[in-house]
């Protein structure tokens, strides 16, 4: 069923997860027992991430480097089987443009499609670690909006080699991110919104936020996108605080600040216990106050503490 599809038919806010493959090696258990606990609240849907390959250099016998590719985290798409079979339930592979030619985007985009996936996320994706700004593959996308249109293509049965005929129309359901606190390589808000806005009359069908801390940026953000036109559904991400670390962290990877009263009693705590508790309680309140706002789904970035996203779960059931 599509994202869409789900909140149409729904009498009440939604819930869904957001996943990251295992590192290579590892085995679809993992993901496993980082759900069941979670499944009961029967989500709308889950999120595979994807991820790009990395570049390292291995030193060789003679002393020189050589550079090799890595991807940490392969299997979005055979994720996103399994997690169907096993669970029941509706998986939304992202599709990213660093890392990836449009052919092989067309590829995961013809095997989802066989697979009975009605769902897709399109994000442009971050530049590697070790390079200063984004640049796409060889023949890849620059731009999410470039996939987005890549996506609506195929939605429309147009695929890359133009003698092809009679290509089957694809029937995906495409979401795009949305910045409440901008994104952070956009000069001003006014900007993101336009960029955004676009999106969506290019055939974006909902969008899903990055990370925040405070909902009135995220209250604010809707009203900023509806003001703008913008009138697909607005769906929030959240994402717990459970150490304190990643009160630094965070802001410096995602851009997004954290209120001066969280940060402050973030501070106060002794241990990262006490830390998981804390964000555990702040996570309940923002889930709350959004179930109150009319949030069509709450989507929780679980991310290694499903127990946190479990006990924001039963507060708002």
């Amino acid at each position: 069923m599509k994202v869409t599809e789900h909140i149409a038919q729904a009498k009440d806010t939604l819930i869904s997860f957001e996943i990251l493959p295992p590192l290579k090696g590892k085995s679809i258990e993992s993901i496993y027992e980082h759900l069941d606990p979670l499944m009961e609240f029967k989500p709308a849907y889950i999120n595979v991430t994807y991820h790009r390959s990395e570049h390292m250099f291995k030193k060789k016998s003679d002393g020189s480097f050589e550079k090799v590719e890595i991807r940490k985290r392969p299997g979005t798409v055979a994720i996103c089987a399994a997690v169907m079979n096993h669970y029941n339930v509706d998986a939304v592979p992202h599709l990213i443009c660093g890392g990836f030619s449009r052919e092989e985007t067309e590829n995961a985009l013809i095997d989802l499609n066989f697979l009975g996936v009605d769902n897709v996320l399109v994000l442009r994706g971050d530049a590697p670690k070790n390079e200063a700004s984004f640049e796409p593959e060889p023949n890849g996308h620059r731009y999410a909006d470039e996939l987005l249109q890549q996506v609506v293509h195929m939605n429309n049965g147009i695929y890359l080699e133009e003698d092809l005929q009679g290509g089957v129309k694809t029937k995906f359901c495409i979401g795009v991110a949305g910045y409440p606190e901008k994104h952070f390589e956009a000069p001003n808000m006014q900007t993101d919104l336009n960029y955004l806005k676009r999106k969506v009359e290019n055939g974006a069908d909902y969008i899903v936020t990055q990370m925040f801390f405070d909902n009135q940026k995220f209250f604010d953000f809707v009203a900023k996108c509806r003001e703008a036109g913008i009138t697909v559904p607005i769906i929030p991400g959240l994402k717990p605080i459970t150490t304190r670390k990643q009160m630094n962290i965070l802001p410096r990877t995602f851009h997004v600040d954290i209120p001066a009263d969280f940060s402050n009693e973030i501070l106060k705590c002794k241990s990262d216990k006490d830390v998981e508790e804390l964000g555990a309680q702040w996570l309940i309140q923002q889930s709350k106050e959004l179930k109150a706002f009319g949030v069509p789904i709450i989507h929780y970035y679980t991310l290694g503490k499903p127990n946190v996203i479990l006990k924001a779960i039963q507060a708002i059931s």
